[in-house]
């Protein structure tokens, strides 16, 4: 469904900027921003993705992943097509990166779904939801009205405006902080890390339930130092963000060999020395899944696989030692 944009400028010419986010594309007549979604028509930006849907699924709220929002909880999960990043070794790369079918589902059908579905509410991800963010706009209200959560799993690529009005719906987010580094924004992303790293410390200002996730590539973002200042710049936010590094596989235009699992222990050790939380994924590594107490060690939520057991925590207090762990339930 086509819908004018919201956030741009129009400008002399029949030209467009477009000020969704950092991308800042300004296009003339016909053309389409990185997103592959916004494009000028007649000197008015419209977007063709308002309402379309590439995938829709009932998932468990780890998958996302996010383990300290409402543990063993599921939640309807959908996206759009097309991302305002072009990561070389996108995971999601035929959704993400080319132009696929999809399904219109209006604002008050995807809610209506997610109450069908016994859902805590509606997960937007697989791609990037931020270039969604007129229908965002029109389904959060929704969702809050059905008494339903609003979660984010995003590249946190955004301007600071937009995402101030957005962030008065959301719930939860999962920020994928892809690296540490400028050139490595750049090259492997074709984007800015200077705003992902202001969003994420804004999302967090916001009283929102934040856990981020960092994807290990052999030689591009995993050297010791990569790794010490990605978790240092997480701690300078707070040690109780939980951060989720996730093993790399080959894909899309990058070829490496995938992360070995020394790489992802020698990163967890790292992050340990600073962070409370720390959590290994895409990788089978016994006992790097589950949540432990910071103040005594007892086990507070198992997980193997995509099974989840809450066996030491409650009203998200420690139930050996009354820790307040941050889990909200």
């Amino acid at each position: 469904m086509i819908k004018e944009a919201a956030y741009y400028e129009k400008l002399p010419g029949g030209r467009v900027a477009c000020l969704l986010c950092p991308s800042g594309c300004k296009l003339t007549e016909g053309k389409v921003g990185i997103c592959k979604c916004r494009f000028n028509r007649a000197g008015t930006l419209v977007t063709d993705n308002y309402g379309e849907l590439v995938s829709i699924a009932i998932d468990p709220i780890e998958k996302k992943p996010l383990y300290h929002f409402h543990p063993t909880a599921e939640i309807l999960s959908t996206g759009p097509n097309g991302c305002n990043l072009a990561c070389v070794h996108c995971q999601n790369w035929t959704i993400s990166q080319r132009k696929t079918r999809t399904t219109y589902v209006s604002p008050e059908n995807l809610v209506e779904e997610a109450l069908r579905r016994d859902s805590i509410g509606v997960a937007f991800t697989y791609t990037e939801p931020m270039i969604w963010y007129e229908y965002l706009m029109d389904v959060a209200p929704l969702l809050h009205q059905a008494d339903l959560k609003m979660v984010m799993i995003t590249n946190g690529y955004i301007n600071a405006e937009p995402l101030a009005d957005l962030l008065e719906h959301v719930d939860a987010a999962n920020i994928d902080l892809k690296g540490i580094r400028k050139k490595f924004y750049l090259r492997m992303c074709k984007g800015r890390i200077e705003p992902v790293l202001e969003n994420i410390k804004t999302i967090v200002r916001a009283g929102i339930h934040v856990e981020l996730t960092n994807l290990i590539i052999p030689g591009k973002n995993d050297s010791d130092a990569d790794l010490t200042d990605l978790v240092e710049f997480v701690a300078s936010i707070s040690d109780r963000i939980p951060l989720h590094f996730s093993a790399y596989h080959p894909d899309y235009k990058l070829d490496i060999p995938a992360t070995p699992a020394e790489t992802m222990l020698r990163a967890r050790e790292i992050a340990r020395k600073k962070l409370k939380y720390v959590f290994l994924g895409n990788i089978a590594l016994k006992g790097c899944s589950d949540s432990v107490c910071p103040e005594c060690g007892n086990l507070l939520i198992r997980r193997s696989g995509f099974f989840t057991s809450v066996d030491g925590v409650s009203d998200g207090a420690c139930s050996k030692c009354g820790y307040q762990t941050g889990i909200v339930q």
